[in-house]
């Protein structure tokens, strides 16, 4: 492990400026009032979708309605005095907005809203919108998949403003989980950069190596044992690079360089489509064809490619607004 002059400071789904403060959700009447708040801001989630308005990318962030009431409201934090809260709506519903509702906290919204996920706008948003959505997406995950206790069965009740799940019966407390991921971008000594196409993917659409850290385990040790059991290469001289939450449905991501010690590569058939090494002219010429795709602006894997590469991507802009 080697240090690095810098990490990435801007990454998309790192990015926010609202103040989480834990201690409001142990405050019942705290959490009560802020339905009552004409300045509280609220976010509606459909499924894996928000309402987004356009020309500039921003969330659809309107006043509380009565019927917020009657479900599960999270809170995500405050600033400047406006307090943000997260609700769910059905399928159908549709992004409703009053003349007085407020796209930022200040000035009234107007355009159209379209329903879209923080995978396709998470790098368009500002700071406050991207660090509000990709909480709220975190939220919705873990609450869709953990509403029962794991010791008992029996289902739990959302405390806390979303922030905790109780079970009644045996009073067990249930936190938000985040599983620590690992993902490099691997060079070999002509410094051609590993590419892999995992096995759900069409051909052509590439991405750097990433695993799950394994229990006990260390970052460093991560990335050495995914890229040897992944495509058979032992790699040496990490540098770390950043890290980001990727919601989809619940990872921290940590951003390694790392150098290969060997070239010839033993594809993990139960994982991988296939792997190969790209020098830069043969990246950004499959790229200009249209016969290689990339992973989107919005993960740590483009940055880690982009940095690999030296500027921006053929026919991808900036990883976060500028």
């Amino acid at each position: 492990m080697t240090t690095a002059d810098e990490t990435y400071l801007d990454l998309a789904l790192s990015r926010s400026r609202v103040d989480r403060l834990a201690r409001v959700r142990t405050d019942d009447a705290e959490l009560a009032a802020l339905l009552q708040r004409g300045s509280t801001r609220v976010i509606e989630l459909r499924a894996d979708t928000a309402a987004v308005l356009p020309d500039p990318p921003r969330l659809l962030l309107r006043a509380p309605r009565p019927e917020d009431a009657q479900g599960e409201v999270w809170f995500l934090g405050r600033e400047d005095g406006v307090d943000y809260v997260a609700v769910t709506v059905g399928a159908g519903a549709d992004a409703r907005q009053a003349p007085g509702d407020a796209a930022d906290g200040r000035a009234p919204a107007t355009g159209a809203t379209t329903w879209v996920g923080l995978r396709e706008v998470g790098a368009d948003l500002d700071d406050r919108d991207a660090g509000l959505l990709t909480a709220a997406t975190a939220l919705r995950a873990w609450h869709d998949r953990h509403g029962h206790c794991p010791r008992c069965g029996a289902a739990t009740q959302v405390v806390q403003g979303g922030w905790l799940r109780r079970c009644p019966q045996d009073g067990s407390e249930h936190h938000p989980r985040t599983d620590p991921a690992v993902i490099m971008a691997i060079t070999d000594p002509a410094d051609r950069l590993l590419l892999a196409t995992g096995l759900p993917w069409s051909q052509g659409r590439l991405s750097v190596l990433a695993g799950f850290v394994e229990a006990g385990e260390s970052l460093e040790a991560a990335v050495v044992r995914e890229v040897e059991e992944e495509v058979g290469v032992r790699v040496g001289h990490l540098v770390y690079r950043g890290n980001q939450p990727w919601p989809f449905p619940g990872s921290l991501m940590l951003a390694y360089r790392g150098q290969a010690e060997g070239t010839d590569l033993r594809i993990q058939e139960s994982e991988l489509r296939s792997a190969g090494w790209y020098t830069r002219q043969e990246l950004a010429q499959g790229l200009r064809e249209g016969r290689l795709t990339l992973p989107s602006r919005v993960s740590i894997a483009h940055r880690l490619i982009e940095e690999w590469f030296g500027g921006p991507l053929p026919g991808h802009g900036p990883a976060v607004p500028r």
